[in-house]
Formats: C-alpha cells, sequence, structure tokens
C-alpha cells in the first residue's frame, strides 16, 4: 500500500516547530534530488536543460548515483532499464526535454516497470531559458502516465517520495511535473527517515516487455484499467488537499497556483490537487457543488479547466491573456476580480550578450561579413542572433540546424544555396545533431554543404555541465571521449577541418571561404575552452595527474 505524503499543513509555522534541528532550506530541484535519494532511488539520468540541471547534481552531490546522458531519450531508456530490473530510478529533464524522450514515454506506459520510475519534467512558464512554453500536462493524458505537482519544495520532496511509491505500488512510471518557480524557490524541508534501495533483479516478462502487436495490444488495455484504479485511489490519497472557506468562492488549483491563490483569497474555499492526471472526479465535482462559484486557477494551457468542463462540471476561468507567462498574486487578484485593465508593462531588461572575451564572437563576425545564412542551434552561440552580428536566421531546436541547413541548401537557388552554414554546438552536436551529419554525407546536397561545431569543452547555457565530449562524467571524473572529428570522418564526411579561432586572425575566414567556394561536405570544428572554465579545466587537469601519479 502506498504511504501518502504529507498534505500541505494549514499551520506550518507549528510543523517547523516540531522538528527544527531537522529542517532544510532547499531549492525544488535539491528536495527532489533528497526525496529520490531517501526513496531509495538507485540511478538517475537525464541531459542538462533549466530549470531541471541541479536536480542530478544535487544528487550526486549528496551520494546518488547520477548520469548526464547523450540526449533526454537515452536517460530515460537507461532509467527505464534499471527501473526493469527491479532498481528504483529518475529521469530528468526540461519541457522540451520530455519531446525528445516521448518515443519510450509512450510504450513505457505499456510495458509498465517492475522496481520505480519517476520521470520529472521542469516546465519553464514565461520562457526564462527555453524556445517555447508547452505545457507538458498534456504529456500525461496523451501517454496515459500518472503525474503528481508539487508547490514547494516540502512537496517536491514528499511528492518525489510518494511518485516513487505509486509507481512501485501500480508498476508505472510517473510524471513528476514541476515548474521554474518550484525548481528554483527555496524554501523549508523537514525530511523524513530514508529507506534503503530495494535488491535489483531481473524476471522475464516477454509478453510485458517486448511491445509486438500481439503483445502491446493487451498491454493498452492493461494500462487503462491500471489508470482507473489509479483515479480510484486519487479519490481519498494523501496528495491532494481541500481547505474550507468561503462558500461564496471555490478555487480549484496545482502546483504553484496553489501558493499564488491562497496569498490572492486567503478567505476561498481551496481544493489543491496533488495528482492531476488521472483526476479525482467525484472529489472534484462534491467541491464544485459545495460552492457558490467555482473558477479554475492554472499556470499555462487551460488543461484543468477543460477536463472539468468536458465532465459538465460549472466552472470558469482565466481569461485568454492569463495564458501566457507565469502567473503571480498580482494576476491572479486580477483574475478572480475579473480585471480587465492592461497589466503593468515590465521594464526591459538588459539584453544577454556572448562574454567579451567568447570564442565564438570571431566566429559570428566572419558569418555576418561572409553575408552566410545561418542554421542555428540551441546553445550560448543563439547569442550570435543579437547585435552586433546578427548572424543566426533560424533556431527550431537541439539539433536542427544541420537538416534545416540541408533541407535549405537542396531548394534554396544555387547563388544562395553555396551560402548556407549550421552552427552547432559541442553538447548539442552530440545529443541531437550526429544524425543530420549522417544524413548529410548520406544526402548529399549538390552544393555540399558546411557544419561548424562550436566546442568550447561543455555544456555552457546550462552552467557547464559535461557530456560525452569533454572526456568527463556528471562529476568532472575522467570519462571516455567522444571525439568529434573521427565521428564526422566515420560518418563518411570528406573534409574535417580542427581550428582554433583567434581574434584579429584571418585563418577561420580563410578556411570557411574555401569550404564554401569548393562545394564540398566539410565539418569545421572551432575548438577553444569557454573563457568561464578555463579555470576549472585546469585544475580537473591538476586532479587527474596526481591520480595517476605511481
Amino acid at each position: 500500500m502506498v504511504v501518502s505524503p504529507r498534505p500541505v499543513p494549514l499551520d506550518r509555522n507549528k510543523t517547523r516547530r516540531m522538528n527544527k534541528e531537522n529542517r532544510l532550506l532547499l531549492s525544488g530541484d535539491e528536495a527532489i534530488a533528497l526525496g529520490a535519494l531517501h526513496g531509495g532511488v538507485a540511478l538517475g539520468a537525464g541531459y542538462p536543460g533549466t530549470p531541471s540541471t541541479e536536480i542530478l547534481e544535487h544528487f550526486s552531490m549528496i551520494g546518488g548515483q547520477a548520469q548526464w546522458s547523450p540526449n533526454e531519450k537515452v536517460a530515460l531508456e537507461v532509467a527505464l532499464g534499471a527501473a526493469f530490473g527491479g532498481a528504483r530510478a529518475l529521469a530528468t529533464m526540461k519541457h522540451v526535454g520530455l519531446n525528445v524522450a516521448a518515443d519510450p514515454l509512450f510504450t513505457a506506459t505499456y510495458t509498465g516497470v517492475t522496481g520505480a520510475l519517476v520521470i520529472v519534467s521542469a516546465d519553464d512558464p514565461g520562457m526564462a531559458s527555453s524556445q517555447n512554453e508547452q505545457d507538458n500536462r498534456r504529456y500525461a493524458v496523451a501517454a496515459g502516465i500518472p503525474m503528481i505537482e508539487p508547490s514547494d519544495s516540502q512537496e517536491a520532496y514528499d511528492f518525489t517520495r510518494a511518485a516513487i511509491e505509486i509507481s512501485e505500488q501500480f508498476h508505472i512510471p510517473v510524471l513528476l511535473r514541476v515548474t521554474t518557480r518550484v525548481c528554483h524557490s527555496k524554501t523549508i524541508v523537514i525530511p523524513r527517515a530514508p529507506v534503503a534501495p530495494p535488491a535489483a533483479s531481473f524476471t522475464r516478462d516477454i509478453q510485458g516487455r517486448v511491445m509486438i502487436p500481439a503483445y502491446a495490444r493487451p498491454a493498452h488495455v492493461r494500462l487503462r484499467q491500471k489508470l482507473a484504479r489509479i483515479g480510484e485511489w486519487n479519490e481519498k490519497c494523501g496528495l491532494n488537499l481541500e481547505i474550507a472557506g468561503d462558500r461564496a468562492l471555490g478555487v480549484i488549483t496545482s502546483g504553484i497556483s496553489f501558493m499564488h491563490v491562497r496569498e490572492a483569497a486567503p478567505a476561498a474555499s481551496v481544493l489543491k490537487l496533488g495528482m492531476t492526471y488521472p483526476l479525482p472526479w467525484q472529489r472534484i465535482s462534491e467541491f464544485v457543488r459545495s460552492v457558490d462559484r467555482c473558477l479554475v486557477i492554472e499556470e499555462g494551457d487551460p488543461y484543468l479547466y477543460e477536463a472539468l468542463r468536458a465532465e459538465g462540471l460549472a466552472v470558469g476561468q482565466k481569461p485568454e491573456r492569463f495564458r501566457f507567462g507565469e502567473l503571480n498574486v498580482a494576476r491572479v487578484r486580477r483574475i478572480l476580480a475579473n480585471d480587465n485593465s492592461p497589466e503593468p508593462v515590465k521594464p526591459p531588461g538588459k539584453a544577454p550578450q556572448l562574454c567579451d572575451a567568447c570564442a565564438y564572437r570571431p566566429v559570428f563576425t566572419t558569418l555576418r561579413k561572409l553575408d552566410c545564412i545561418v542554421a542555428g542551434d540551441i546553445g550560448c552561440y543563439t547569442l550570435g542572433v543579437l547585435e552586433p552580428f546578427s548572424a543566426m536566421d533560424t533556431c527550431v531546436c537541439m539539433g536542427a540546424s544541420i537538416g534545416v541547413g540541408l533541407g535549405l541548401r537542396k531548394t534554396l537557388p544555387p547563388d544562395q544555396a553555396r551560402r548556407v552554414v549550421s552552427v552547432i554546438g559541442d553538447s548539442t552536436f552530440v545529443h541531437s545533431g550526429i544524425t543530420g551529419v549522417v544524413d548529410m554525407a548520406y544526402n548529399p546536397p549538390p552544393s555540399g554543404h558546411v557544419v561548424i561545431i562550436l566546442d568550447n569543452y561543455t555544456t555552457a547555457m546550462t552552467g557547464h555541465q559535461e557530456h560525452p565530449g569533454t572526456g568527463r562524467s556528471l562529476n568532472h571524473e575522467p570519462a571516455r571521449k567522444l571525439v568529434l572529428e573521427d565521428l564526422c570522418r566515420a560518418a563518411g564526411v570528406p573534409r574535417v577541418e580542427v581550428i582554433e579561432p583567434r581574434f584579429g586572425s584571418t585563418e577561420f575566414e580563410d578556411l570557411l571561404t574555401d569550404c564554401l567556394g569548393k562545394g564540398d561536405l566539410a565539418v569545421i570544428i572551432v575548438r577553444r575552452p569557454c573563457i568561464l572554465i578555463a579555470g576549472k579545466l585546469k585544475e580537473y587537469e591538476r586532479c587527474e595527474g596526481e591520480r595517476i601519479k605511481p
């Protein structure tokens, strides 16, 4: 039987006084990591991406086994394999990372798990550091995966442990959906006694694990039956919280929106949903009938509102303009008061820019000088789109630069096609650019193509994490290094050049001009350490040197 986590207490100060010596001030990410460790997670895998990055970093720091995988798909598959073997596993990623991992996700709910598997989706309302604002609650319905949403660090800790227990009880992965504000805000956490991880052991289950059509059809039926049982369990579980208040106004909410609602309307009756898929329909219906006016307050898409309206429940929602960006107390007050007046305009902030000594600067200066059509990618170098360079024409998703560049090369008039260049970073290339290079060699454009890999020895944009091309693991220990130039040659690229960019030198410009002019397939690896990690690299090398001394 699942042990339900403690609901959010009405008197948090009383709860804190009960255990002052055991209080921790943690971010939501740190609380998830601690919950995973205390919940007996044996392995955590992921790919760095704001706002999820710190989960695995902290998990490793406090003693958990963690790894950066080449991308989110591989991370989920690694975690799934561990859960097939009876272990408890964690896979972490930001919201767009779940797009990459969607292929195994949709089948993992069919296969289920023997141990436990918690998948963290860290959404980014307001796009603080993302290319879109998708609401991954939609994935729960589409994939048929139970979803829970914490509203602060205490719940991030408790709900992580609950997710492990739910996954183990129902033999199904669980989606832990958090948002930027929960991930990065720090609140008090009172941890519970840790539990030991179960012994991993593999039991053969061919019909349950091998999803050929003959086995997948009954697996789908089992999944729907399982979700129905979880829905019944959700009616009385401790993840949901009902606060009695004035019956004139009732609010149904979840996640960080709960905190805003409690401050904006302290007298209102509130139903906070901790498990938001499958929903506890009986409990929701009873709450709606108990109040005179019922509103759904949620950040992002009208996910809850649409589900409740589809069930015929008389609930109201926020105006469309509040669908965009994060909610806060002021915005919730506007929603509750039907205030449609214009919101105050935020003063413009300082535009981000490449560091003054960044090795990318001479690259983008050259791309602009040569009037290249630049298919760009995700990373620090995306800032090349801004002044003074304005040297990037497309940016879609991780790894898209190569495929987009190839499409442009194959369809533009010859004079334009010859100017197309794909620009991608080292970590992004490992993540999802390799297949683009394979396609370039396999289906070469008539005018050839040039791919520029900006190798700065790190995953810089998310905080300088490692990847297979750095030769170091998540905790910066030595690891087998993926040599990018060898990989490109093995893929069939006839010309692979490695160059160090230097301010005041024309060497890169001369090389790029030559590659563009000859019309061959070429990969130029522009290699120089990120200026912000130069000192760390020397320290890593020094530690490694001391480690191998006789």
